[in-house]
């Protein structure tokens, strides 16, 4: 086994840190050193891979595809921990080209500059002189993992005489095929996390175990390690046990948690299995209550909406109601809501299921209906402790319904959430629950119905050419007026970057569709008019439209018509 070596840092960039920031960046893993080096000096992730390259004397290599050839060349667990990935380099070759051979150069794109060790252990595996180039680590991250799998460090046959250096204190118990699963689904989970994930799906199909991510509303195949079948049931054994579920049960249902840490985040996973032909697929929902909270800014109102909002937010009584389908962004509005009137002076109190985030000074309720603790019975609990501000996770009932209107009646002001459609839907829909329209329409304040559609790669989108046909088809769908199209000849598009991971979106955005009741719309509910009745109505005295959201996302390149016509569903002029 080659001698490892101590790492340091080139002269020149060590030169502009302190001997703390420098202690930092070499104790933090390869692939987290260059965000480190970010926020030691303050600058942008592009201006430290610039420093980072230049003090090493290599180059930055962008838009990376990797080479195959390369691929067998290397031990999966040398690939991961060292963050180093094979690429091609130059024009493709041709199916006519020789094979490369020892003299051919292997290109290498890392995310941190190589020390003495690693090349070491490199030369044990292939003669081939070494070419360096550093790139983006998200990227190369990404690349390791769609070419050797997520946790295939963990779960790789051999090694071929390679020990990691986190792993020679632990090479026994790396050894252990039970270990090595314990390591797998930490990376699975972690991996998740990294990629903003909020689900991870285990299942098992004929001749494989597929493992899929819901990373912005999508779900997302996940390239995972050739051999993983052969731990399948380990692997789902392992997450039922971190879940606290009975390991021998495989024809029932179960649900459970984990309380998992990685770093810095700290976890809350919702555990769900269900027995399928081939074996138990297991769903986990992943909920981080540290992560950043989100203000009405980030959600993505406009200054109009929010100021609209926020005219009700001062109430001292009433309902607010947020409507969508699940995964529409419902919770994380009225969790923004709540952050905007938080205050010494209101006693707020939530009932959730579940607790998505944590807000600090408001009392937050867990719902456990295997106890009998229901939304409608903790919600009468509620009462007797005089809060000021109710938010009750989702009305699901009558008797839910009935109490948060009542309340509502009584000098509180409640916060809730509906599965309708559209903003006016939630109207019918109370009534459709048995709640008489004069009580719903002296309770209702506002409706706020709302979509999340993926927000272009702030790097690579630009301007591309739109048809004029498509584009007069897209807002006639959308239900705007024909003539927005006046004009207008280009939209931003997607393109796909290292930063985005080729896909062209990062991150999504809210659409929202605002509904408030007035003196002519009181009467139509008294009426129990049909939601289209009231929908025309609204439209007449201004309410903007999901479509019409949407299409000023669009314009102002936020997002692509694609992205707004896959998330609405219109009602039929």
């Amino acid at each position: 086994m080659p001698e490892t070596q101590q790492d340091t840092l080139p002269e020149s960039l060590a030169a502009r840190l302190s001997e703390e920031q420098r202690q930092a960046v070499l104790e933090a893993p390869r692939g987290q050193r260059l965000a480190v080096l970010v926020a030691a000096l303050g600058i942008d992730e592009n201006a430290a891979l610039a420093l980072a390259a230049e003090s090493a004397g290599l180059d930055i290599a962008t838009n990376l595809e990797t080479d195959p050839g390369a691929r067998g060349l290397l031990p999966a667990r040398l690939v991961h921990d060292f963050q180093i990935i094979p690429i091609r380099f130059g024009p493709a070759a041709s199916a006519d080209e020789e094979k490369p051979t020892a003299a051919t150069p292997l290109h290498l794109a890392s995310a941190w500059a190589p020390d003495p060790s690693m090349a070491d252990w490199l030369r044990t595996f292939t003669p081939r002189p070494l070419v360096w180039h550093l790139a983006v680590p998200e990227r190369v991250h990404q690349l390791i993992i769609e070419n050797f799998g997520v946790g295939s460090g963990a779960l790789e046959d051999s090694d071929e005489g390679y020990v990691a250096p986190e792993a020679q204190r632990d090479a026994e118990a790396d050894v252990d095929e039970d270990a090595a699963v314990v390591r797998f689904v930490t990376d699975v989970i972690t991996q998740a996390v990294d990629d903003q994930a909020t689900d991870i799906h285990f299942e098992p199909q004929e001749g494989q175990l597929r493992i899929r991510y819901r990373v912005d509303g999508l779900l997302v195949p996940v390239s995972v390690p050739e051999n993983l079948l052969r731990f399948q049931d380990a692997i789902i054994s392992r997450v039922k046990i971190m879940a606290r579920l009975n390991i021998s049960e495989r024809r029932l249902p179960q649900d459970g948690r984990i309380n998992f840490k990685a770093g810095g985040t700290t976890l809350d996973i919702r555990v769900s299995t269900i027995p399928t032909i081939y074996a138990e697929s297991i769903s986990l929902r992943l909920l981080n209550k540290k992560k950043e909270a989100y203000t009405m800014d980030k959600l993505g109102m406009s200054p109009d909406e929010q100021s609209q909002i926020k005219q009700v937010l001062d109430y001292p009584h009433g309902i607010i109601l947020v409507t969508g389908p699940t995964g529409s962004g419902k919770s994380t509005s009225l969790n923004a809501f709540l952050r905007q009137i938080n205050s010494t002076e209101l006693r707020i109190i939530t009932i959730e299921d579940p607790i998505e985030y944590e807000v600090p000074g408001v009392n937050q309720m867990q719902v456990r209906t295997e106890i009998g603790l229901t939304f409608a019975s903790a919600l009468r609990h509620v009462l007797r402790q005089d809060p000021d501000v109710i938010m009750v996770g989702e009305i699901r009932d009558r008797e839910t319904a009935d109490i948060a209107i009542r309340a509502s009646l009584t000098g509180h002001l409640v916060f809730s959430t509906l599965h309708t459609n559209d903003a006016p839907g939630a109207i019918t829909r109370l009534v459709d629950m048995g709640i008489e329209p004069f009580l719903v329409a002296s309770a209702i304040e506002l409706v706020i119905a709302q979509r999340l559609v993926r927000r272009l790669c702030p790097e690579c989108n630009r301007a591309q050419p739109v048809s004029k046909v498509k584009l007069l088809e897209s807002l006639a769908i959308l239900g705007c007026n024909p003539s927005e199209a006046e004009g207008i000849t280009e939209l931003r598009g997607p393109v796909g970057c290292d930063r985005c991971r080729g896909t062209g979106y990062r991150g999504r955005i809210g659409l929202f569709e605002i509904f408030r009741l007035n003196e002519e719309m009181h009467t139509l509910v008294l009426k129990r008019e049909s939601t289209r009745t009231l929908a025309l109505n609204a439209r007449e005295h201004g309410m903007r439209t999901l479509g019409q959201s949407g299409w000023e996302k669009v314009r102002a390149g936020y997002t692509t018509l694609d992205e707004v016509l896959r998330v609405i569903t219109v009602a039929e002029k």
